[in-house]
């Protein structure tokens, strides 16, 4: 195991109707003047930005909002953002919504107070000052509740790029699985893919010895196999959403990564989906997963093997190991497809023809160096070759 430090400061307030004291914990938190940043129509039909704002308002909290946040999100809005806190004199960032307005709620905090471009953080440099975020989650995928992690899309030559640091971890995060129930079946299944994602990219380690968290990401996976197909065949099964809610925190608030090298490969190549077709995550993930296992799935056999066994229940072949690592990785590819994700490029509506167009942006766009570097080092060819995997 390697040498960590570790801090993860979020309050968390998990349950039913907890939107309701969103407001106290605003004030708690320090929070005078917030901008409430949320999505689309749905946090307004539901009635949940109604609740979360007389919430502050009987905590005497002033507000501002701003909406319109997309799946992917993009850098125009996050300037929007910043200038609006700017001018209000905005103290706290309320993001109200799925992993998308938390991220982009998180590039606000962090570009209100630098004086450069927000961008110089998706590039590369360290966030170590923000304005306190606070989160009122409604969907459970990409653990942004509770992660020091933020990723988004710059419209100018469509990058999709993320950003790290403590100051951008929420100080607070209410997770009601109840808002979760009325989720679509494809979204519930992205998000439970996103999860999966998280842990198999912590899973997917060049470092010796890390029982400890390798057993953690094991369970939780599990979780994700008993619990996915319980909430698409009855979506109003909170304590389904419950288990799978608070997974998704502890799948990517970095508990299971610590001590131990990580991989995100999978999560680069998919970006480049993403930003391109505007696919959700989860469902590029979907496809993109099984296609850089298979593919370097040689760099280490046996740690494919294990989680083969100790999760999907394959029988271990120890003079073959590599047959037990692929039906492993066609166990995932199963379970994801039997939930309602993609299988591949087409039903991503990608196309072979942007292969090209997609390696290019994902080894050198941005200044990368012509590579991408996790579990495995991938270059051009490597990553041409796993696209095609996917058709």
């Amino acid at each position: 195991m390697d040498n960590f430090t570790f801090y993860s400061p979020t309050f968390f307030v998990f349950g039913r109707d907890t939107e309701k004291e969103t407001g106290r914990y605003v004030r708690q938190f320090g929070g005078s003047k917030v901008l409430v940043h949320f999505g689309g129509k749905s946090a307004k039909s539901s009635g949940l930005l109604d609740r979360v704002e007389k919430s502050l308002k009987e905590a005497g909290v002033s507000y501002v909002s701003l909406g319109g946040v997309k799946p992917n999100p993009r850098s125009g809005l996050v300037y929007e953002g910043i200038e609006l806190c700017r001018k209000e004199q905005v103290d706290f960032i309320l993001a109200v919504g799925g992993g998308s307005v938390i991220d982009s709620a998180k590039a606000i905090a962090a570009g209100v107070v630098y004086e450069g471009d927000f961008w110089d953080f998706y590039a590369g440099k360290p966030i170590e000052k923000a304005l306190p975020v606070g989160t009122v989650l409604t969907i459970a995928a990409a653990g942004s509740e509770g992660s020091p992690d933020s990723v988004i899309t710059k419209e100018e030559g469509m990058f999709k790029r993320g950003a790290s640091g403590n100051a951008i971890r929420p100080r607070f995060s209410i997770l009601n699985p109840a808002l979760t129930e009325t989720l679509p079946p494809y979204q519930s299944a992205a998000g439970i893919t996103d999860i999966m994602a998280h842990l198999y990219e912590r899973y997917l380690t060049n470092t010796k010895e890390v029982e400890v968290t390798d057993r953690l990401i094991e369970a939780l996976l599990l979780t994700m196999r008993h619990e996915g197909p319980r909430v698409i065949a009855d979506p109003h099964n909170y304590e389904a959403r419950a288990n799978i809610m608070w997974a998704g925190m502890m799948a990517h608030n970095n508990s299971c990564g610590v001590g131990r090298t990580q991989d995100w490969n999978s999560h680069n190549v998919e970006h480049e989906l993403s930003a391109l077709y505007d696919c959700a995550h989860g469902a590029g993930l979907a496809v993109t997963m099984p296609a850089v296992f298979k593919y370097v799935m040689k760099h280490d056999v046996m740690r494919f093997a294990k989680v083969a066994v100790r999760v999907w229940g394959c029988q271990m072949d120890f003079d073959h190991p590599e047959v037990t690592a692929l039906e492993g990785i066609g166990a995932l590819r199963s379970f994801l497809i039997s939930i309602g994700m993609p299988k591949n490029f087409a039903e991503l509506g990608a196309k072979e023809t942007d292969i090209p167009a997609l390696v290019s942006q994902l080894c050198n766009g941005d200044g990368r160096p012509g590579y991408i570097e996790g579990f495995v080092k991938l270059d051009e060819k490597d990553c041409a070759e796993i696209y095609r995997l996917m058709l």
